[in-house]
């Protein structure tokens, strides 16, 4: 008797834990995904025939690791210390545990809870006096048995989730990068116009005193002297909005790195050389935007919400069906709190439930409806990444056509403005021009400077900017590790 009763036991314990084996996941109700085609044109604008053969042999930008793009010395040390203590990047990271351990939960719903339980209930008995149970065991409750994948579906949600989260790291690095750059290159176009503001203020300093000079000798007119106070008194304006913009700048890059300034980073190129340094940089192939714009972690990100959506219609679906829980015990149990762990105490249970929905006044059928316009909202918010990103490399690629012609154009107007200057300097001494000539002439040569240096810095930051758009900005050793499927 004994021995059936514990070959009665094992059988219960192995029909318990070893059921959901055998049946657990047995189908899936979430539709087959497919990638949406993207809403864009097959080429960007002017790129198909604008391609060179040497820039197609290129690497893609998204290959190439930003310490090999960004190559000053300066630079890269801005870059690591922006990556090691910058708060948005410290965020994005910390998304990245709190959607892993919403991944581990939904792992875990899908094997059985074992616990060990220790339990006593007294009842009163018919006629009088009171019974007690006492037992003590492992138990499993309320374990489901995933026949039509609602526990797989809801964790092939998390598992996409966290994998946006991840993606949504790399851009928020990759924009970092970007911006740490383009605010050092700011700060060298912001050195280079301080001193051109300068050189300009001792310039018109010169020219005043020249003036007052004639002026109170009867060689000037009021007028004379009132044009070169005027134009001292606007480059001491352009210094100071050249001086705070500087100080904007370097708090906004303070702000990126996370802390103040080191003193020990290595010394800053001239804005020339670092410019033509970063000018000079690796060519930048656009590629077709099949290819470039599915390497954009932000694109990613968006197909993994899309991805989480297209599952959550699995486990909306499979609310609609039959849920089977297990319920069960193996253990000692006895009527006297000593007689647990006697021989002959042992003792199991195995409840299993079936529920099947009749009734629910709408829920399920409103749960699916809201999944399937979640799904419908996350394939808009994947074609609106795609063409948000389409039209960030289209305006970089037309910034790298027509701001070299730009800044060529403006240079040769700067040369311009430099022989004009020199020529009404020589006929004013010879008195074939008036001082009214000499300070328009330098006048429109301080303008012609600005502009050069303004037209310089912009053209190497939207070369940074194309290299962000294009899916660069990270290194291998950046890169967090992602979950397997």
């Amino acid at each position: 008797m004994g021995q059936g009763f514990k070959s009665s036991a094992r059988s219960g314990a192995a029909l318990l834990l070893g059921t959901a084996a055998l049946l657990g996941g047995c189908t899936a109700l979430a539709p087959s995904y497919q990638r949406p085609a993207a809403p864009v044109a097959a080429n960007f604008p002017g790129e198909a025939q604008a391609a060179s053969a040497a820039a197609a042999a290129a690497p893609a930008a998204a290959d190439i690791a930003w310490p090999q793009f960004y190559t000053d010395a300066r630079l890269q040390a801005l870059i690591r210390l922006a990556l090691a203590n910058n708060r948005d990047l410290r965020l994005a990271t910390l998304n990245i545990e709190q959607a892993r351990a919403q991944l581990d939960l939904r792992r875990a719903d899908q094997l059985p809870t074992i616990n060990a339980g220790l339990s006593e209930s007294r009842a009163s008995k018919v006629g009088g006096g009171v019974s007690s149970l006492y037992s003590a065991g492992v138990l499993v409750t309320a374990y489901e048995l995933d026949l039509f994948g609602r526990v797989r579906n809801l964790g092939d949600a998390a598992l996409a989730q966290y994998l946006g989260t991840d993606e949504a790291r790399k851009a928020v690095q990759m924009s970092l990068v970007a911006n740490v750059a383009n605010v050092h290159l700011a700060l060298l176009g912001d050195d280079e116009l301080l001193r051109v503001t300068q050189a300009t203020l001792a310039t018109r300093g010169d020219s005043l005193r020249l003036t007052k000079l004639k002026f109170d000798n009867g060689a000037a007119s009021l007028l004379e002297l009132r044009q070169a106070e005027s134009l001292l008194e606007g480059a001491r304006v352009a210094l100071a909005q050249a001086t705070r913009q500087r100080a904007l700048d370097e708090n906004a890059l303070v702000l990126l790195l996370g802390q103040a300034l080191p003193a020990d980073l290595p010394a800053a190129a001239s804005a020339g050389q670092a410019l033509d340094r970063q000018l000079a940089a690796t060519e930048l192939p656009a590629g077709l935007p099949s290819e470039v714009l599915t390497r954009r972690p932000d694109v990613r990100q968006a197909e993994q919400q899309l991805i989480a959506a297209n599952a959550n219609i699995g486990a909306a679906r499979a609310a609609f069906f039959p849920k089977i829980t297990l319920t069960g015990s193996l253990g000692s149990a006895s009527s006297a709190l000593d007689g647990l762990f006697r021989a002959g105490s042992l003792g199991w249970s195995f409840a299993p439930q079936l529920l099947q929905p009749i009734f629910d006044a709408g829920r399920n059928q409103a749960n699916l409806q809201l999944a399937q316009v979640a799904r419908d909202i996350a394939v808009a918010q994947y074609e609106r990444a795609v063409q948000s990103a389409f039209r960030e490399v289209a305006d970089a690629l037309a910034g790298r056509a027509t701001l070299g012609e730009q800044l060529r154009a403006q240079q040769a107007q700067l040369r311009a403005e430099q022989e004009r200057t020199s020529l009404t300097e020589l006929r004013y001494r010879s008195g074939a021009a008036s001082a009214l000539d000499v300070l328009d002439a330098q006048r429109s040569l301080f303008a012609a400077q600005q502009a050069v240096v303004q037209l310089q810095t912009l053209r190497v930051q939207n070369l940074v900017t194309l290299y962000r758009v294009l899916g660069g900005g990270w290194a291998p050793a950046d890169t967090a590790p992602v979950a397997s499927r």
